[in-house]
Parts: C-alpha cells; structure tokens; sequence
C-alpha cells in the first residue's frame, strides 16, 4: 500500500492506495472524478489526459503514487466555476463532440498544446499533435476548428474565461 498526496482541482487530497492503482482509476474511484474516462487501458486512445504540474499526461499510464507531491488537473478542474475554459466553450461553439467520450482528453491535451503554442496553432500542427487522441464519431474536422479558434481567442489575451456555461 503506499501513502499518496496531491493537490487535485486545487484542493489538497490525501489517500492509501494499492500500489498498483493507476492515477484515473485513482481520480475516478477514490474521488469520484469520472471525467477522466478509461478508454483503451493501453495508452493509446488520449480520453484519459489530464494536466500533471500542468502538463498532459495520460493518467491510464501512470501510477497514483508517481503522481504524489504533483497538482493534478482534471476536466472539472478546468472551467471556473460556471466560466468555461476557452477550449471548452470553443468544443461547444465548433461542435467539436458527438457522443462526449473523448472529449474530456480532446480538451485537455487541446488546453495543453495551446500552453506549448502561444503565438498560434495551424490545422497541421493541431492533427499532428493530437494524434494520440482516438475520436470515433466526428472524424476530427469540427475538433480541429474548435482548437484553432481557442487557440486563435487566447492567443489574443481573451485566454482568462469564457462565456458562462448555459
């Protein structure tokens, strides 16, 4: 068992775990942050990515206690309350979800890229970077416009907030 403590969402979070727990199983087990989906359990699909010390990792390939002393963001943790995150609200603008299930990954590993390109994103960039994300219904197109436009919108200094939620 190992003894783990992280802040998650901004708030300080403590557990024992079995050794071999995984940080999403961790996240939506223990505190109930389902979000976080588990896809393919092999690291291959991206709807598990959250934000570790703010950056994108796939929580399915790590375990909970590489992840203690970190911060660890979810897609709860992302918006402000009821402010959407602006690749969020760009995903909602753009269509940029079908079914939802990879969207929660699409956003976090969308907000992570954007972070690593201030000056600006092209579509090619964008595909490039987000291969490691398996969506199964939109075929991409409106995923891409909606990061292009986040990234377009925050590369502008709109990046603090969105609109509220509806």
């Amino acid at each position: 068992m190992s003894e783990i403590s992280m802040v998650v969402n901004g708030r300080s979070v403590s557990a024992t775990v079995e050794d071999r727990t995984l940080l999403v199983h961790f996240l939506r087990e223990h505190l109930g942050l389902t979000g976080t989906h588990v896809g393919c359990d092999t690291s291959q699909c991206g709807a598990c990515v959250v934000h570790l010390d703010g950056k994108a990792v796939k929580s399915c390939s790590m375990l909970a206690a590489q992840a203690s002393g970190s911060e660890v963001t979810t897609i709860e943790g992302l918006a402000d309350g009821a402010d959407l995150h602006p690749v969020q609200a760009a995903f909602r603008e753009h269509h940029g979800l079908q079914c939802g299930f990879c969207t929660p990954g699409m956003i976090m590993a969308a907000s992570d890229m954007i972070r690593r390109h201030p000056d600006g994103l092209d579509e090619k960039t964008v595909r490039a970077e987000l291969e490691g994300n398996i969506c199964r219904c939109t075929g991409y197109h409106n995923i891409v416009k909606a990061v292009l436009a986040a990234s377009k919108s925050m590369a502008k200094g709109k990046g603090g907030k969105a609109k509220k939620a509806a």
